[in-house]
């Protein structure tokens, strides 16, 4: 006996729910421009609502019903790339401005960030600012690029994808609902009020 793939030939675990999908196929796009790339929001709409509301709209994103060479069942989810991130306000003041129309049953977001291991925190030098503890962060031997995607619905469901730089890989994947908790606590913000 051969171990049967959860992986369908298109890339996201076949077993994994309409979220995890979306923040999969969020984070191969985002794959696709390559590193070094700026902070990146989505919406995330309801796809048979898309194609019943919206058919123009449905088919200029290739998920008319019968778009030719297409898989039979779109993903529930469509994640619809939004305007660029001012790239001179920071993240959380810009998730403050965002309000949502009800068409809009999720946000997700990729953003790069510097990490360390769990081992480096005892060695952050005491009363660094943001921009010093960033810079010491930025010259740490131990530090790794991630690209991390976190993707939340109106009713608190929510997913993350991180990828680190040095494992570019889509088996390299690390997926889960609690990765990014502030940015997911964030990103939920969006949608109260």
């Amino acid at each position: 006996m051969f171990p049967m793939s959860n992986v369908s030939p298109s890339g996201p675990p076949m077993a994994a729910g309409p979220l995890t999908r979306a923040v999969l196929e969020i984070d191969e796009y985002a794959a696709g421009l390559g590193w070094d790339q700026p902070a990146r929001l989505f919406a995330l709409v309801d796809t048979a609502r898309l194609r019943r509301q919206e058919p123009e709209l449905a088919a200029q994103l290739g998920l008319d019903a019968d778009g030719e060479g297409e898989e039979a069942a779109p993903a529930p989810l469509t994640p619809i790339e939004q305007d660029e991130i001012p790239a001179d306000q920071p993240l959380d003041e810009f998730l403050g401005t965002i309000a949502w129309p009800d068409a809009v049953a999720g946000c997700a977001m990729t953003v790069e960030r510097l990490m360390l291991p769990p081992s480096a925190e005892a060695s952050v030098p005491d009363g660094l600012d943001e921009a010093g503890l960033a810079a010491w962060v930025a010259r740490h031997p131990d530090r790794q690029e991630v690209r991390m995607t976190v993707a939340v619905l109106r009713d608190g469901a929510r997913e993350s994808a991180l990828r680190l730089r040095e494992k570019d890989s889509p088996t390299e994947v690390l997926t889960g609902s609690d990765l990014v908790p502030n940015l997911a606590e964030a990103l939920s913000a969006t949608f109260e009020g």
